[in-house]
């Protein structure tokens, strides 16, 4: 067993260094971009994540080291011992702070930010273009849609006439702060009243990875199944909105939209609740309020 646990956090640290190094990488050239511009206090800000990000992969590398000197974690003395291994860097944490000063340069331009969770297919998309549309005129809006591979998202998004920045984020199943400090470094914030960050399409690791959004959207859509709240609650509980779409599809999927209603309030009873039907063009006049842009 101490083998095995051995292997996944080798593993695990060989993969987190790997992505330490090329953030660190990316980090640095941005860094020297925006001097060159002449934006001394981004620069600054950079800078200080740039140390940071070498903290990080020092200790990363300290405690891979650690594990390999341990050969292979064969304990001979006893078999009631047991090796504790502690790694010192915690990728949430780091996460975590960084999240904060992504809220912090929000803040300063005064910019709303909302995080749009949900799995494939939910409609996440959707929902963001409808509300764009009716909000545009009101509102300066931006989006960061992030996916595995394509630009689909974001190419959909930037024929509603509003700013759209493409995250790839590869073999990753969520964005970060860190992917989203480097999306707003190609925005214009000064330009933006809203924000809106499409996350990856998942229900699980998203919610452990705050972006530094001043709302949490989850997306769920009867096309899901009627347990689908239930036997995922982590992330719902974290949201402030939570959305039941494809209302017009329930019939068809024998799904009672009524019982996600239930579950989602059941799970999280501050969460303001709304039904929605995107091709019926119901709800969305109430969502956009329910996100505080009427």
């Amino acid at each position: 067993m101490v083998r095995d646990l051995l292997t996944y956090l080798r593993k695990w640290l060989e993969h987190n260094i790997e992505h330490s190094k090329k953030h660190l990488e990316e980090i640095k050239e941005l860094r020297k971009k925006v001097e060159q511009h002449g934006l001394k206090s981004v620069g600054a800000e950079l800078s200080a994540s740039e140390k940071f990000m070498e903290k990080v992969v020092k200790s990363l590398e300290e405690a891979l080291k650690r594990i390999s000197e341990t050969n292979e974690g064969v304990v001979t003395a006893s078999e009631e011992q047991m090796l504790d291994i502690e790694v010192e860097v915690d990728i949430l944490e780091i996460n975590r702070r960084l999240a904060e000063e992504n809220r912090s340069l929000f803040d300063k331009y005064g910019l709303k930010v909302i995080d749009v969770r949900g799995a494939i297919g939910s409609g996440k998309t959707s929902l963001i273009e409808a509300i764009v549309e009716r909000i545009k005129d009101k509102y300066r809006v931006g989006v960061i849609a992030g996916d595995v591979t394509t630009t689909i998202d974001a190419d959909r998004i930037r024929r509603h006439g509003v700013e759209s920045v493409c995250v790839n984020t590869g073999k990753e199943c969520h964005l970060d702060a860190l992917l989203i400090r480097k999306a707003i470094s190609k925005m214009n914030l000064e330009n933006l009243d809203v924000l809106f960050i499409e996350n990856v399409g998942n229900l699980i690791c998203p919610a452990d990875y705050p972006l530094g959004a001043h709302l949490h959207l989850v997306v769920v859509s009867v096309t899901e199944g009627s347990d689908m709240i239930v036997k995922h609650p982590l992330i719902f509980r974290d949201a402030d909105v939570i959305v039941i779409n494809k209302a017009d599809l329930a019939e068809t999927m024998g799904i009672d939209p009524n019982k996600l209603v239930n579950d989602a309030r059941r799970v999280n009873p501050k969460a303001k609740i709304v039904v929605t039907s995107v091709k019926n063009n119901e709800g969305i006049d109430e969502l956009i309020r329910a996100l505080g842009l009427a």
